[in-house]
């Protein structure tokens, strides 16, 4: 008998790396190392289109009141692209230490999930599977979800922002979104490549996987935050440049903020760029702000 999707099969409590504490405590205040600290970080499986899938479960300090939910989800491509501890605190922890619920699946194929690896594709439902287990959550605030993604895993998330509107906010980080516009020699085009199957149509699925062209479908009440380093070499500063155009085109709430020579995963630009993400976040999720005006001086 097949499983529903989004059953919470087990759960394994995470220590934190040295390292990482290492790190932040380096890099943050004492008072947000301490809720930095706090985050509780458990390893599930649950239940994706018959797939047992591994994903993450980070949980902030204890509140009385009912949490906002933040899904993370990863970029990468192959064994090198599932989470590890080390990146689970650099990504999942640091959100749950702003006070969100943070889950992050490793998608199907990767990390211990069953499955074989998709991209942009069966990977986007395993994300979206993790809605049935949220809403199971007595302690999720189901009214302040917020989507976040980066590189491959901000591509999937425009591709589930397509579909549903029930995300208060969200945020792409290094997202390809217009592969149907990049140069077909390019790294994120190659890497695309691999992954369909030879029934697949190429120009299809890149088309698909091509918020630029359809940005329009996207919901008007989910504040887009899209973040690029201008010196990416992964996923080309044109891809959020087309983006951007296409939301100004649409009408749709967005902000567009391009960090100056910043690489794909914004090294050295971390703390300005985690800045920018928690005001975005903490704004429309948890402080649930009315939308912003949309419009050629909107702000």
């Amino acid at each position: 008998m097949k499983l529903a999707n989004g059953i919470l099969l087990d759960s394994k409590k995470i220590e934190p790396p040295k390292s990482a504490l290492s790190m932040a405590k380096r890099s943050m205040n004492e008072s947000d190392f301490a809720h930095y600290a706090a985050v509780q970080m458990y390893e599930i499986t649950y239940s994706s289109d018959g797939l047992l899938i591994k994903g993450f479960l980070a949980l902030p300090p204890a509140s009385e009141e009912k949490l906002p939910c933040i899904i993370f989800n990863r970029g990468g491509a192959g064994p090198r692209g599932a989470l590890t501890p080390e990146t689970l605190f650099g990504s999942a922890a640091l959100y749950a230490s702003w006070g969100y619920v943070t889950f992050a699946s490793q998608y199907r194929g990767q990390g211990g999930s069953e499955g074989t690896e998709e991209w942009g594709n069966g990977d986007v439902n395993d994300v979206m599977n993790l809605l049935p287990l949220i809403r199971s959550l007595p302690y999720i605030d189901q009214d302040r979800l917020g989507l976040i993604g980066g590189s491959r895993g901000g591509m999937m998330a425009l591709m589930i922002l397509r579909q549903l509107s029930l995300f208060r906010a969200a945020v792409t980080i290094g997202a390809p979104t217009a592969f149907h516009l990049d140069d077909p020699s390019s790294h994120i085009h190659t890497t695309f490549g691999k992954f369909l199957r030879p029934d697949m149509d190429f120009t299809t699925e890149a088309l698909r996987r091509s918020a630029a062209a359809w940005a329009h479908e996207l919901p008007d009440t989910t504040p887009l935050l899209v973040i690029h380093g201008s010196g990416d070499k992964r996923v080309a500063p044109l891809h959020a440049y087309h983006l951007g155009i296409a939301l100004q085109k649409a009408h749709k709430p967005y902000k567009l903020i391009m960090y100056d020579n910043a690489d794909h995963v914004l090294a050295g630009r971390r703390i300005e760029s985690n800045r920018d993400i928690r005001w975005w976040i903490d704004h429309y999720v948890k402080h649930k702000a009315a939308l912003p005006k949309v419009g050629p001086h909107g702000n």
